[in-house]
């Protein structure tokens, strides 16, 4: 009775879990937190971009809104400021999906400043298993968390594009709401720094 349990207990999942080196753990952490947030960044620019292209057969304008030709500037008297305005925020819908995978950057070269070197005798301690785990939780964290935020600005900035195809005052209320859509990848970033933070290696003996 006593040996069946070893055994089981021996073949468990938790058993194989602890037995996964915390580099491992890691290495994953940090592919993820880049990888995924890439992905979200793709994914959002991918949504935007489609619906600017078919937008842009109703009206062409919506394509060069940050950009001034020279006929232009001979006329810039008849100028209206807030369509320029107008013409240098439409690139934020790009830009806001863009930083998603920035965001992944910059929290992977965190967590990668993060990894040390211990004896072979440490690698599998209470303490290095919280530092791969810690790892790990963050990379997952900011990766997911910047997955959702790029196909949220993905979606509104598709709508702000098919809505100002239709009705040009409507661009700035879009965009105030896809501001704070934008915002949401940076609470995974400050929770998966936060996580992080507990990253403790054993100190060499």
């Amino acid at each position: 009775m006593s040996s069946a349990l070893i055994v089981g207990d021996a073949s468990s999942w938790a058993r194989a879990l602890v037995r996964i080196s915390p580099y491992t753990f890691s290495a994953i952490g940090i592919a993820i937190s880049i990888g995924v947030s890439v992905l979200g960044a793709a994914w959002g620019i991918y949504i935007t971009g489609s619906s600017l292209i078919g937008a842009a057969i109703k009206a062409p304008r919506i394509t060069s809104k940050n950009l001034i030709s020279l006929y232009e500037l001979q006329n810039i008297c008849n100028f209206s400021w807030r369509m320029i305005c107008l013409n240098l925020l439409f690139v934020f819908s790009v830009i806001f999906c863009e930083a998603v995978a920035i965001y992944g950057v910059i929290v992977a070269i965190i967590l990668q400043t993060k990894l040390e070197s211990v004896p072979a005798s440490q690698i599998y301690a209470p303490e290095s298993l919280r530092a791969g785990y810690a790892i790990f939780a963050s990379g997952i964290i900011v990766g997911f968390a910047n997955l959702v935020c790029g196909v949220c600005v993905g979606v509104i900035g598709s709508s702000c594009a098919l809505s100002d195809a239709q009705n040009s005052s409507l661009f700035v209320k879009i965009l105030v709401i896809e501001i704070f859509g934008s915002a949401l990848g940076l609470f995974g970033v400050i929770v998966g720094i936060i996580m992080s933070a507990q990253a403790s290696w054993p100190s060499k003996v």
